[in-house]
């Protein structure tokens, strides 16, 4: 399949949406002259554009600052690239703080300083933009909500106000746009979450630290069991790994030198200085070490739900999505060259019959090539470049390169999935490592006697169990398949009278998940409770069901099933798993 373009420059609305943001920067300076302007990149969906201002702002702020905004792009003027002098630039922007930084850092660096100019207004940038304003429709712009930023993301430097907003090309667009944006924060995971009872998070815990409730924890599992099993039928074996390592640990791996700004505090142990650990893999090398001997022990493929703990700014903290505290579905693959499409292979397989299980069929995947700075040898890097390609053409996949986007370490794939109202999340990682085997001295004896390096795969599917959750009670908007469901089925009893009959019925659905409403409620009550609950099935028992030996079914998605007989129940509920619905 043909690759397709990962550069946003390339992408005509990515070039507004950057224009528009210019125009943003304009419209403050304009109304508040004072103003100190930070950056104001495009993004997936819009721009933003953040700011140090006299006074905070509020809603009628912003309806003030987006019709100023409309005015200067009717007036249709043309955007202006220059490169310009260090002087030059100093001179420009004197009265402007944060551009002056930016200023030198680009000429400590050695390099281009250019700027944009439209109208009288000019702002530090690299581009691109539009040719002119009269390429923006003002019908599409739209300026969304405002929030705190720290500049450089540096909470020891100043906070401002970030405005963020979007643009498309037709007032339609926009409208459609920010209708489904109003659906996503309805079925926001973290509303769900918490009307479910599914998580959640406690300030005396600590804020990013996630406490899965009963049916959150059986969710969890659930998800758990479904690749623990997928992986032992691929040859995979789990193991378990310590939740702090010794600090030489992390100096050989290189995190404290490349990572330590994301670690927690060490603490002292008999002398030695200890970590909670941010990655699972070095102690999944320490088994290598353990287990492998000869070529014939490869493929090594090591997995488990490896919980780590990473030092994420309190600003970018959201929900299940982005914490301090996860579990990785980890997986790491050593192998010899020669087995390195098959392994990759797998994976990919692997990958893509999970998430047809969990109904995502809109996925985007990248491939992340080799950058100026790399470990390893370049012969290398080409052949695992090309085995990458080779096996998303096998499986008649599009994708993007990101030319360069590589870590330093080794290529990847990524896969990252839209849910139902099309937002991208990324969740599988399939990275190649040439950089930890030699760092750790891994080897093996190879066919000829001779001692060989091993390939690492760091390899994720869900990425973390507490992301992809949160990502799938927002794809299914709570409403849960019945397969997958926490609570499948709600008992409810018109009375005790039928309580003996009751029994009769539990013991038949001994295999599914389900519990017994005993209050003293009304009957329609009972019911519309498991219906907001989000429970796939309920069971009425009475009078004329005991009397017929029968059960009152009903269905959240389709209402009213009729009866089910008694010795029916289980095989009916047997086919709703089948189905996978």
């Amino acid at each position: 399949m043909p690759r397709i373009s990962n550069n946003l420059s390339e992408n005509d609305l990515y070039r507004k949406r950057h224009s528009v943001s210019h125009v943003l920067a304009q419209a403050v300076l304009e109304i508040f002259p004072s103003a100190q302007l930070g950056i104001g990149p495009a993004i997936k969906d819009g721009f933003y554009y953040d700011f140090l201002l006299p006074e905070p702002l509020n809603p009628e702020k912003l309806v003030t600052i987006e019709a100023r905004m409309l005015e200067i792009i009717k007036e249709g003027h043309p955007f202006i690239y220059e490169q310009i002098s260090y002087d030059k630039a100093r001179e420009l922007f004197s009265s402007q703080r944060f551009k002056t930084e930016l200023i030198e850092e680009l000429r400590e660096r050695g390099e281009t300083i250019s700027v944009y100019r439209d109208g009288k207004f000019y702002d530090l940038c690299k581009g691109p933009h539009a040719k002119s304003l009269k390429e923006i429709n003002p019908d599409g712009v739209k300026l969304l909500k405002v929030s705190g930023a720290y500049w450089k993301g540096d909470e020891n430097r100043e906070m401002l106000q970030r405005i963020y907003g979007t643009y498309f090309d037709t007032k339609e667009e926009l409208e459609d746009w920010l209708k489904k944006r109003e659906e996503a924060e309805k079925y926001d995971h973290r509303t769900l979450g918490k009307n479910l009872r599914l998580f959640t998070i406690s300030e005396q815990v600590g804020p990013g630290l996630i406490l899965w409730l009963p049916k959150g924890a059986t969710l969890r599992k659930v998800v758990e069991t479904l690749i623990h099993e997928i992986l032992i039928e691929n040859g995979y074996k789990f193991v378990y790994t310590p939740h702090i390592g010794k600090s030489n640990l992390w100096e050989i791996s290189g995190h404290l030198e490349h990572y330590r700004e994301n670690m927690f505090s060490s603490m002292i142990v008999d002398n030695d200085e200890y970590f909670v650990k941010p990655m699972n893999c070095p102690f999944h090398i320490q088994i290598y070490n353990e287990m492998v001997k000869s070529f014939r022990d490869l493929p090594l493929r090591l997995a488990e739900f490896g919980s780590v703990y990473r030092f994420e700014k309190s600003g970018v903290l959201h929900g299940l999505t982005r914490v301090r505290g996860f579990t990785q579905d980890d997986g790491h693959i050593f192998c010899t060259d020669s087995q390195l499409e098959e392994e990759i292979s797998s994976v990919v397989d692997i990958s893509l019959s999970v998430l047809k299980k969990f109904k995502f069929t809109d996925f985007s995947v990248y491939i992340s090539t080799k950058p100026d700075k790399f470990a390893g040898d370049e012969k290398l890097w080409k052949h695992a470049e090309e085995v990458l390609e080779k096996v998303l053409d096998r499986f008649n996949i599009n994708y993007y390169v990101d030319e360069g986007g590589g870590a330093f370490y080794g290529p990847k794939i990524d896969i990252k999935i839209e849910d139902s109202l099309g937002r991208e999340w990324q969740l599988t990682t399939i990275q190649l490592d040439f950089n930890l085997p030699v760092k750790f001295k891994l080897e093996y004896t190879a066919s000829d006697g001779s001692k060989k390096t091993p390939i690492m795969i760091h390899r994720a599917i869900f990425g973390s169990l507490e992301r992809f959750i949160g990502v799938l009670i927002e794809h299914y908007r709570g409403n849960l398949p019945f397969w997958l469901a926490p609570e499948q089925i709600r008992l409810i009893s018109v009375s005790e009278k039928h309580n003996s009959y009751l029994n009769l019925v539990k013991e038949n659905l001994a295999e599914f998940r389900y519990s017994v409403d005993e209050t003293n409620e009304r009957l329609s009550y009972k019911v519309r409770k498991a219906e907001e609950e989000k429970i796939p099935y309920v069971i009425i028992v009475g009078a004329k069901e005991e009397q017929s030996r029968t059960v009152s079914v009903r269905s959240k998605k389709d209402g009213d099933l009729g009866n089910v007989a008694l010795d029916d129940v289980k095989q009916f509920f047997d086919e709703k798993l089948r189905c996978w619905e």
